[in-house]
């Protein structure tokens, strides 16, 4: 989960954002960080929070060296709220403000005392009228945040770093299957040797229809809907659905999940039910994967941590996911998550320290400085070109163009020779041109000394019209945001905040 993108001013670390010369000599003496971070997530079945504590301790002796995650203990995991509706198509923002100002005061924080944390909004609830406004209440009234509202192949990463999929594959060197069920979708992920390779998400999930006490039907999705029609039944709100009618529709929606699980939507029911425009791209069926492990509120059903119904279909789900999983391949692992529920809100950000070389290219700085830049990660490699890269790396935010509050990482994989940043220069330039306002700010992170060579071609050779902010020596993931500060010192590096996922390292 996102880290928000202010800092307290006993953790600014004197890095100057405002005020370049101040304090430096504070930033060396500083060896260690405690945080308080809190983590929300708004979803389309369930909502909740968690504090929790953060060490993070300095790597080296120097102002480019980062600072990691030494320790992490949750101070205060909330109660698990079923989200409140006023209607179909609107979440109860007053009763979420009042469950989580609740939470607040057990737990016994106030905003101000919360250096950082994050709000996401996920699956179904993000279809509904009033999720921005619900971001934007809670961004102000627990902290400046970065919110994160997530779409379905950016949730499906979140899921597969939070449970630990990706730390298990990384340390086995295997293939693993993250299945992330949720109220509304379910998520999936394919991960080989500890990178997210590709990811896909269905319209599979506990609450697509939703009871009252009575048994009667409250609130039915349209993916529910076209689940009923192939059975030829129907329902509406006041209807009490016969249980054979559920059990039918349980098994379609595992039906329809285990075809995407077996390599590809098979059936036009399977197929109708997609959110993503396809499976996972490269993946020849659950036969390759090595371990499979289930997230989300409905993994709680599926490991049987939990029987509670909660006037939904997740009991029904997780045991006819059991029931499915019986004829899975001998060989295949089904291991637990070291997180189930809590997979996408599950600790709090890890912060990184670093500082560009002097080598940066700053056409304009009167751009700096600026927060909470989204990290687009791309190779650039013979294998494959630049082009493709970038739009692979932008498809896993569910974005198609370059736009505003993101920043473009490049991670250089050959020599750099005048000729191949030329290249990248004329492709990076055709990409601005694709993007929502080609006169924006272009921000480039990279991990290689060619900023300055690279800037210069494009903002003096190629004429971009906007600003160019072109920083190296900065190490950058996938999931990473970056504040950019002005230039400081005699050297004038700039100081950059990396703001990455604090997730679980091992599965359990």
């Amino acid at each position: 989960m996102h880290e928000d993108d202010d800092f307290p001013d006993h953790i600014h670390m004197a890095l100057a954002l405002q005020d370049p010369t101040a304090r430096i000599e504070d930033v060396e003496g500083l060896e260690q960080l405690s945080l308080t971070s809190v983590g929300i997530d708004i979803g389309s079945s369930t909502s909740h929070l968690v504090f929790s504590h953060l060490t993070l301790k300095r790597k080296g002796a120097d102002l480019s060296t980062q600072f990691e995650v030494t320790g992490r203990r949750v101070l205060y995991r909330s109660p698990i709220l079923l989200t409140p509706y006023q209607s179909p198509t609107l979440m109860d923002v007053d009763r979420l403000r009042e469950f989580f100002d609740a939470q607040y005061a057990k737990a016994g924080f106030g905003p101000d005392d919360v250096d950082t944390g994050a709000v996401v909004i996920t699956g179904e609830a993000l279809n509904k009228e009033n999720a921005q406004p619900i971001s934007e209440l809670f961004a102000r009234h627990s902290g400046k945040f970065i919110c994160a509202s997530a779409g379905p192949n950016h949730e499906a990463l979140l899921a597969a770093h939070g449970c630990g999929a990706v730390a298990l594959s990384k340390d086995e060197n295997a293939t693993v299957l993250n299945i992330d069920m949720g109220g509304g979708t379910t998520k999936l992920s394919l991960i080989r040797n500890g990178v997210v390779n590709s990811t896909a998400a269905i319209s599979v999930g506990a609450r697509l229809l939703a009871f009252g006490d009575d048994g009667k039907v409250v609130r039915v999705e349209k993916p529910a809907r076209r689940i009923l029609r192939e059975l030829g039944r129907d329902a509406s709100v006041g209807q009490t659905l016969a249980a054979e009618d559920k059990q039918g529709l349980v098994d379609r929606m595992v039906g329809s999940l285990f075809e995407i699980m077996d390599g590809a939507p098979k059936s036009q029911l399977a197929r109708d039910l997609m959110v993503t425009d396809e499976g996972l791209i490269g993946y020849q069926g659950i036969e390759t994967v090595d371990y499979l492990i289930f997230s989300g509120g409905v993994s709680e059903y599926i490991y049987q941590h939990d029987d509670t119904a909660y006037g939904d279909l997740g009991p029904l789900v997780g045991a006819a996911v059991r029931e499915r999983l019986r004829d899975v391949p001998a060989k295949l692992a089904v291991q637990e998550p070291a997180e189930g529920i809590r997979a996408t809100v599950i600790g709090a950000g890890e912060y990184t320290i670093q500082a560009s070389g002097v080598t940066s290219y700053l056409s304009d700085l009167s751009v700096l400085p600026v927060f909470g830049l989204k990290v687009v990660k791309a190779a650039v490699n013979n294998h494959h070109s630049l082009q493709q890269a970038l739009a692979a790396a932008l498809g896993k935010f569910d974005q198609t163009r370059y736009s505003e509050g993101m920043a473009i990482a490049l991670a250089l994989q050959e020599l750099p020779s005048y000729h191949v940043v030329r290249n990248i220069a004329q492709e990076v330039d055709a990409l601005l041109k694709r993007s929502t306002d080609p006169s924006m700010p272009l921000y480039l992170v990279l991990d290689a000394d060619i900023a300055k060579s690279l800037g210069g071609i494009l903002k003096e050779e190629l004429h971009l019209p906007g600003a160019v902010i072109a920083i190296d020596g900065i190490d950058v993931g996938d999931l990473d945001y970056v504040d950019i500060g002005r230039p400081m010192g005699v050297s004038e590096s700039l100081p950059v905040t990396v703001k990455s996922l604090m997730f679980p390292t091992s599965v359990a």
